[in-house]
């Protein structure tokens, strides 16, 4: 099984340490703390969404997937586990990193969207089987999220699928931020790091757009007001 040398290394590192949950991977294989959290701040749910995503690619293996939640221990060895290749980006961390933590920030520019693009999707055409894009695109303005959304069809096979969340209430003002860390195929941890104002809210026809060039879309609405959405490419 596959994991690029200073992520696999770093890893080792990592499930040593007694303090592993509290650590995630950058892409440059760099190791940052992340905040300590308190035991209601972890909660666990049944996820059909990913339930759908594994049944995809239940019966191959030697699949490439990417993970945009950063790297984490359960995630990495889930994944590794079924025999397939894991990518990690720290999405969020180098979205603020890149245009700022302040929730009011333009993300227009098109000098600094190419860049963030660089940073985190700079993958070869058709690289992955699969994107585990988590809830990271509900933070994205629209000219950013469009250059998000038209370079991950690029880098995904066709006919292979994303998983991601939106928040269903589309009056709320500010949404909880999750680590989400696969438990088993039907079933994730939600580890939360806060809360942030998204930069904008969606329901299934703005979703049907946003993914429009897409072979399909599937929605599923859980108890929690978090949409799954199953996107082939």
């Amino acid at each position: 099984m596959f994991l690029p040398g200073p992520l696999r290394e770093l890893l080792g590192r990592l499930s040593s340490s007694p303090n592993a949950d509290d650590r995630t991977v950058g892409r440059s294989g760099t190791a940052f703390p992340t905040r300590r959290l308190a035991a209601d701040e972890v909660s666990m749910r049944q996820s059909r969404g990913l339930e759908e995503f594994f049944s995809y690619i239940r019966d191959q293996s030697g699949l490439t997937i990417l993970d945009l939640g950063g790297a984490t221990q359960q995630n990495v060895t889930f994944i590794t586990n079924l025999g397939h290749r894991l990518y990690s980006e720290n999405f969020l961390q180098i979205l603020n990193e890149t245009f700022g933590p302040d929730e009011t920030v333009d993300q227009s520019n098109p000098g600094q969207i190419d860049f963030f693009l660089r940073q985190t999707l700079d993958y070869e055409e058709g690289q992955f089987d699969g994107v585990l894009a988590w809830d990271v695109l509900e933070y994205l303005s629209p000219a950013l999220l469009t250059a998000v959304v038209t370079r991950l069809r690029k880098i995904t096979r066709p006919k292979s699928y994303m998983l991601a969340f939106f928040h269903a209430d589309d009056r709320m003002q500010s949404v909880p931020i999750y680590t989400f860390r696969i438990q088993a195929v039907n079933t994730l941890q939600l580890a939360q790091q806060g809360v942030h104002r998204p930069a904008q809210l969606f329901n299934n026809r703005s979703l049907e757009r946003l993914f429009g060039n897409f072979d399909s879309v599937k929605f599923f609405l859980a108890r929690d007001r978090l949409r799954e959405v199953i996107v082939k490419v």
